[in-house]
């Protein structure tokens, strides 16, 4: 089990994967992924250099994993029951 001060990513609660980053860390990583896939479009035109843009974002796509996976708990299926007042759309 992984200790909960190093975990950049926590687990979602429901489903599978990862939910918001926990700590500055994490946030600064997504952050850090946003621009870099900003500059990728800028560098890029994907109207004009699709497989070019397409690449380099899949690159950043899979760091942006690799750090997912590095720093974060183990995703595995939780699924809680939800309550059946907070079910409703309208009240």
């Amino acid at each position: 089990m992984t200790d909960k001060k190093n975990v950049w990513f926590p687990a979602k609660d429901n489903g599978w994967g990862w939910g918001k980053p926990a700590t500055w860390q994490g946030w600064s990583v997504l952050v850090t992924y946003c621009l870099v896939v900003m500059l990728v479009s800028f560098k890029f035109d994907p109207k004009v250099e699709l497989l070019n843009w397409a690449m380099a974002v899949v690159v950043c796509t899979i760091g942006l994993l690799g750090m997912y996976v590095w720093k974060g708990e183990a995703p595995n299926w939780k699924w809680k029951t939800i309550e059946k007042e907070k079910r409703k759309w309208f009240k």
